[in-house]
């Protein structure tokens, strides 16, 4: 199929981007609009979580399935009809009047978007020139990039400044702009389709594993991880599931998910690259928010503001990787990406409770010259030696694990935050007594501005916690310096060359 130029390549780059935008944008716009939607719906917040964890357990069990719904039923009847069910699903969440209701449509919302993702990667690469594909991934990338960062700031602008149901609204005009544009380009270009037997003991162990585990990664911190029976069992299930489902999915004839995808070395590389790098990203997005609000007096909104700078530099730089990745060894960008991150996270370790709002945001600046040399690179790399009825199967697996790695990344990091916290914290106060020399001094200092003995003590214990959670998060930063490092690594293991279609990286 010959390839598009001219406006229709870029209204199609548009509507696809808005789509994925759209998309991405709902795994995070939610987060802080929680306990807005709980007062309103007269649940308790914890319960309103489930808003968020309906969606992820329904997209994570969906991503994987991409491959084999794009080979029934062609890749842009299921791109269109997956935008538009999400559109309507985003009305349905609006118009919710109780919990349960929102979450069997947020569950909705979260399947049909499944394919959403690979298939704008996998419709961009068919249908742009040879030597533009790499700025199709770039362009991909950035919405990707952008999309849960902004998430959290918009979504407390409009709980804000609106109602919790815009939250949803929003996507109503973007799904349907997006798609009556896809489909008036693509209409007569569909890809070949093949009727296959549904493998329905791969897509029962699918659902029941990664359900479980999704489950578990979302609700285990809440939960006091293997101290709560119910996470026992989930781990039980999950543990279960997933490996007679790998068994089984290696064995069978018409697989619902292409695990022979990581027989292909560049395949495997790329993925496990892109999935932790991208999980130890994400720990720092979730805990240096959070530490901002909990222990630094930021609102939601700031807190948002200090890692929105991410992306000024990844939209500059990320066109430009784009066009010019043909030229350089892909393994060098990605390396380099993962050098600048490692120096970022290094840098984050140093963070103390005096920083101020530049000191803390300027190397977010900085991060997003490494994020446009992250997404482009890998999935190239993790797409090279794919014929292109593959692609959409390769993209639907790799994404998967990386959102998969983005919750990993999520309860990790919270969970050892923490645990961090809690023994930062007991080494710090085994200092303190009535005759520790620093106390007393600390004490008799707060007792010349006039503040009482006890309430000199709660000062102090206040202090105390505030440095705990900030040594932790320094801790959780030099984990992830170090990961970083080894992925610089590690992304050598793929082997050239790296354009689609080859054969490079077979074995």
């Amino acid at each position: 199929m010959k390839p598009i130029h001219g406006a229709p390549l870029a209204l199609l780059t548009l509507s696809l981007s808005l789509a994925t935008f759209m998309q991405v944008l709902d795994t995070s716009i939610a987060n802080v609009s929680i306990p807005t939607i709980a007062g309103d719906l007269a649940v308790s917040p914890n319960q309103g979580t489930w808003v968020i964890t309906s969606f992820a357990v329904s997209n994570a069990i969906a991503l994987p399935l991409s491959g084999w719904l794009a080979k029934h039923f062609g890749e842009v009847k299921l791109f269109i009809a997956a935008t538009l069910l999400f559109t309507l699903a985003s009305m349905l969440c609006g118009l919710s009047s109780s919990l349960p209701m929102l979450v069997v449509f947020r569950i909705f919302q979260g399947a049909v978007a499944g394919p959403m993702i690979p298939l704008s990667q996998s419709l961009l690469l068919a249908n742009y020139p040879h030597e533009k594909k790499g700025l199709a991934l770039a362009l991909w990338s950035m919405t990707v990039v952008l999309a849960p960062i902004f998430g959290p700031i918009l979504g407390g602008y409009i709980t804000d400044n609106m109602s919790w149901p815009w939250i949803f609204y929003i996507n109503i005009p973007v799904g349907l702009i997006a798609s009556y544009i896809t489909w008036r380009i693509l209409k007569d270009r569909e890809t070949e389709t093949v009727r296959l037997p549904i493998d329905t003991i791969g897509l029962i162990l699918l659902i029941v594993g990664v359900g479980s585990l999704q489950l578990l990664l979302d609700k285990g911190n809440d939960l006091d991880w293997f101290n709560s029976d119910m996470i026992r069992i989930l781990a039980a299930v999950a543990t279960i599931c997933i490996s007679f489902f790998i068994a089984w999915e290696l064995t069978e004839r018409h697989p619902v998910v292409d695990l022979s995808l990581f027989k292909v070395r560049n395949f495997s590389v790329g993925t496990i690259s892109i999935s932790l790098g991208y999980m130890t990203f994400f720990s720092g997005v979730v805990v240096y928010p959070l530490w901002l609000q909990t222990q630094m007096g930021y609102t939601a909104t700031w807190a948002g503001l200090s890692a929105a700078p991410i992306g000024i530099l990844s939209v500059i730089f990320s066109p430009i990787v784009g066009k010019n990745m043909h030229k350089i060894d892909l393994r060098i960008l990605a390396s380099f990406s993962f050098l600048v991150f490692a120096s970022i996270t290094f840098w984050a370790s140093s963070f103390n409770t005096s920083a101020t709002f530049m000191q803390l945001t300027l190397p977010r600046f900085f991060q997003g010259i490494g994020m446009a040399c992250f997404f482009i690179p890998l999935m190239s790399i993790l797409l090279s030696g794919l014929p292109q009825n593959r692609v959409a199967s390769a993209s639907g697996l790799s994404n998967f694990l990386r959102v998969l790695g983005g919750s990993f990344g999520t309860s990790l990091s919270v969970a050892l935050w923490d645990r961090r916290e809690s023994l930062h914290h007991s080494q710090l106060t085994e200092n303190i007594s009535a005759g520790d020399t620093v106390t007393n001094h600390a004490l008799s200092a707060l007792h010349s501005i006039g503040l009482p003995h006890m309430p000199s003590l709660a000062f102090l214990e206040r202090s105390v916690e505030s440095q705990s959670y900030m040594l932790a998060v320094n801790d959780i930063f030099i984990a992830s310096t170090w990961i970083f490092l080894a992925l610089t690594f590690f992304v050598w293991l793929a082997r050239p060359p790296f354009a689609a279609g080859k054969s490079g990286g077979e074995h």
